[in-house]
C-alpha cells in the first residue's frame, strides 16, 4: 500500500458503487495524497500521518449536491462553498445556472479556480444568469427573451467544455413571467448543438409540468421534482394524489428525477404522496442559496434527512447524494470510495431522537433520524470550519 496520509478508522462504509448495488460494511479508509488508497477492515496505522477515529459513524463517498449556487459575491444568491462544504460535507458542488454566458469567465477565475471544494457549473441560457434574486428584488432571468441567446450560450460551454455540465434553464411566472414554455425551446437549441444535456426548473404554471415533461430527453435533469402542489409531482393534492403518469413516462426514458429543494421547491405533502406510491427521487439536492441557507433547505444533509425521516432508505437516501448525482453529470470517478479515486469522504453520525424539520410551506413534521456531518475531506484534505 502507498504512503497513507490520512486513516479514517473504525467506522461503517457505505458505498454505493453504480446505486444499484449499495454496499454497507465495517472497515477503514485509507487516503494517499489526493487518491483513496484502501478500503478495508483493521487496516494498519504504522507509518500513517494522521489517523482520524470515527467509530460509530457513516464513511461514505464526498456528497455530491447536484443544485447549488454558490457563486458567493458575484451573484446576490450565492453562497461561500468552502464555508458550506466544511459544515456540510459536500465535496462537489454543482452550480445550477448562477451564471451565464455574459459573466462566466469570472466566475470560473475568481471562484471555481480558487475553491478548494469542487464546483461544476451549468450555465444559464440566460446572458446574465440569475442576476436579481434578492428578499426585495426579484426579476426573473427568462423574462426577457432577448437575454436568451443560443448562439452566445454555445460559445461559451464550448470555450469552457472542460467546466460546463450542459444549459441550464427556469421556466415559470417567477423565472420567466409572461414567456411560458418558450425559454425551453432555446435552452433545447442550445443544448442539442452542444450535445450535451440540460437542468429544468419549474415554479408556478405556466407553464404545467405536462407541457414540459415531453420536450425532456435522455439525461436531461429535472430539478424540484417535490415541489408543492400546482406544478407538482401529483395530479391533485393530498396523500392519496396520483403521481402524474408523465413523470413516470419520464423516468421510463431517463430523465433525471432531482428534489432542489430551495426556498419554494419542496413540500411534505408531495414527498409523502410519491414515496407512497414508490416514486422516490434518483437525487437529492438542496438548491442552496442565499435566501434559503438559514432555512428551510439548510443544506443538503438535512434535505437528505427530510427524505430518510419520511421513509426513503438509509442505503437509497446515500446513494441519491453520491453515485445518483456522479452518474447524472457523467463523472463516475466521484461518488465512491474506489480506490485509485479521488480522495473525497463524507463522514456522518446517524441520530436518532425527535428531530424539527420545516418545509417550503410552513409545515413542520418531527423526524426520528438525522444526519449530522462530522467530517469533510476534499482531495485527501480535511476542510476546517471556518473559526469565528
Amino acid at each position: 500500500m502507498p504512503d497513507v496520509t490520512l486513516l479514517l478508522k473504525g467506522g461503517t462504509v457505505i458505498e454505493p458503487g453504480d446505486g444499484r448495488e449499495v454496499r454497507r460494511f465495517a472497515a477503514d479508509v485509507a487516503v494517499s495524497g489526493d487518491r483513496i488508497a484502501a478500503v478495508a477492515p483493521s487496516l494498519p496505522t504504522d507509518g500513517v500521518r494522521r489517523v482520524v477515529d470515527v467509530p460509530g459513524k457513516l464513511v461514505t463517498p464526498g456528497l455530491i449536491d447536484l443544485h447549488t449556487h454558490v457563486y458567493w459575491g458575484g451573484t446576490s444568491l450565492g453562497v461561500d462553498p468552502d464555508a458550506l462544504s466544511a459544515a456540510s460535507g459536500v465535496t462537489t458542488h454543482v452550480d445550477a445556472g448562477s451564471s451565464g454566458p455574459g459573466n462566466f469567465a469570472g466566475f470560473r477565475r475568481h471562484l471555481i479556480e480558487r475553491a478548494q471544494a469542487r464546483i461544476l457549473p451549468f450555465l444559464n441560457i440566460s446572458f446574465a444568469g440569475i442576476f436579481a434574486f434578492s428578499r426585495r428584488v426579484m426579476v426573473g432571468e427568462s423574462i426577457d427573451l432577448r437575454l436568451l441567446n443560443v448562439e452566445e450560450a454555445v460559445s461559451v460551454a464550448k470555450e469552457h467544455s472542460d467546466l460546463v455540465l450542459g444549459i441550464k434553464v427556469r421556466l415559470g411566472l417567477v423565472a420567466g413571467e409572461g414567456q411560458g414554455i418558450a425559454p425551453l425551446h432555446l435552452a433545447l437549441q442550445a443544448a442539442e448543438a452542444l450535445g450535451g444535456r440540460m437542468m429544468v426548473h419549474t415554479d408556478m404554471a405556466p407553464p404545467s409540468r405536462r407541457e414540459v415533461l415531453p420536450l425532456l430527453r435522455r439525461g436531461d435533469i429535472l430539478t424540484h421534482a417535490f415541489r408543492p402542489f400546482p406544478n407538482g409531482p401529483t395530479v391533485d393534492p393530498g396523500v392519496t394524489g396520483r403521481v402524474l403518469p408523465d413523470l413516470w413516462e419520464a423516468r421510463e426514458r431517463g430523465v433525471v428525477i432531482d428534489i432542489g429543494h430551495g426556498m419554494g421547491s419542496f413540500s411534505f405533502e408531495s414527498a409523502e404522496a410519491s414515496l407512497a406510491q414508490g416514486f422516490l427521487p434518483d437525487v437529492i439536492s438542496s438548491d442552496v442559496h442565499s435566501l434559503c441557507i438559514n432555512g428551510p433547505a439548510y443544506d443538503l444533509p438535512t434535505t437528505m434527512s427530510k427524505l430518510l425521516s419520511l421513509g426513503m432508505p438509509l442505503e437509497r437516501v446515500i446513494a441519491a447524494a453520491t453515485a445518483a448525482p456522479a452518474h447524472a453529470i457523467g463523472r463516475s470517478d466521484l461518488g465512491t470510495l474506489r480506490p485509485g479515486g479521488p480522495a473525497d469522504v463524507t463522514v456522518l453520525d446517524d441520530r436518532t431522537g425527535a428531530f424539527q424539520y420545516m418545509d417550503v410551506t410552513g409545515r413542520t413534521m418531527t423526524g426520528r433520524r438525522r444526519l449530522v456531518p462530522v467530517l469533510t475531506v476534499i482531495g485527501g484534505q480535511i476542510l476546517e470550519p471556518a473559526r469565528v
